[in-house]
């Protein structure tokens, strides 16, 4: 991907503004997506113990034979395997599972209030990180009221905060409170499940730059800072989604897109997500 981007997080580490999203490609197929965004320059790969897909994610990263350090590789704990010692576990059994010895970015997935876990289970994440076991760790939808509690509570402060974030869903007080504590944002969903795509206000900015509406919006949360992970199956949309590093919207037209916002959630609240997220994953000796 020329020109691509990177952002330093707040303990130094640095990853790639643009990564793929694998959430919901089957085990069956993620191996050869991931090889093709591989291919296409992607250097940043966004998958979950709750995907049941890493064993393919990890298998794409051996086939291609890229050296490991140039692949920045992100995984989530699942609701049901929180709590100290057991996200102790799941965090070696992903890293079983994708064929590393250690992943670049480990994430709580939910905070799953309800089960009152996400406090022991980030002091999980704090001792892998301590003993250097995992590159960078984070969490994934949590609000201000969740990111308060850790900074009460625990002696880390998240280096990501992953959430579901496009024009119509920006949740501008979730960001803003991230910024105050000095962690990124990194968005998913971010077309809006495409969703987003067929408004005219991004129709029209992307017929002026020639360019899809996909790309317009890749570029919008770019130029906001935000890492971001597209997800697609398709190979020639991988590839465009790739190709947004050789244009720039204007203040204007970044402006035009940010009044976009309409409180439109495509995925599960925060608050109240509490499935356990556990399906059956391949067993390790197989992988």
């Amino acid at each position: 991907m020329s020109g691509s981007t990177m952002i330093t997080l707040r303990d130094g580490a640095a990853v790639p503004q643009l990564g793929l999203g694998v959430f919901e490609i089957p085990p069956t197929e993620v191996q050869s997506v991931v090889e093709v965004a591989l291919e296409a320059g992607y250097r940043h790969l966004d998958t979950a113990a709750a995907y049941v897909n890493e064993a393919g994610v990890g298998a794409a990263i051996r086939a291609s034979g890229l050296p490991r350090d140039e692949v920045f590789v992100t995984t989530k704990l699942r609701n049901g395997d929180q709590g100290y010692e057991s996200a102790l576990r799941a965090y070696d059994d992903s890293c079983r599972r994708l064929g590393l010895d250690r992943v670049d970015l480990y994430l709580i997935h939910w905070p799953n209030p309800a089960a009152e876990r996400y406090v022991d289970s980030w002091r999980a994440l704090e001792r892998l990180a301590a003993e250097q076991r995992v590159g960078s760790i984070g969490v994934s939808n949590f609000l201000p009221e969740h990111l308060e509690r850790l900074a009460k509570e625990c002696e880390q402060t998240p280096a990501v905060n992953q959430l579901e974030l496009h024009p119509t869903y920006q949740q501008a007080d979730v960001v803003r409170h991230c910024a105050e504590r000095g962690i990124a944002v990194e968005a998913y969903s971010p077309l809006g499940r495409g969703a987003d795509l067929g408004h005219p206000t991004v129709h029209a900015i992307a017929a002026d730059h020639g360019r899809t509406p996909a790309q317009v919006l890749l570029r919008w949360h770019l130029q906001r800072g935000h890492i971001v992970i597209p997800k697609s199956a398709t190979p020639e949309r991988i590839r465009a989604n790739a190709d947004v590093f050789d244009f720039a919207l204007s203040g204007e037209e970044v402006t035009k897109i940010n009044g976009l916002e309409a409180g439109h959630r495509t995925g599960n609240d925060p608050q109240t997500f509490a499935a356990s997220q556990l399906r059956p994953i391949p067993d390790l000796a197989s992988d």
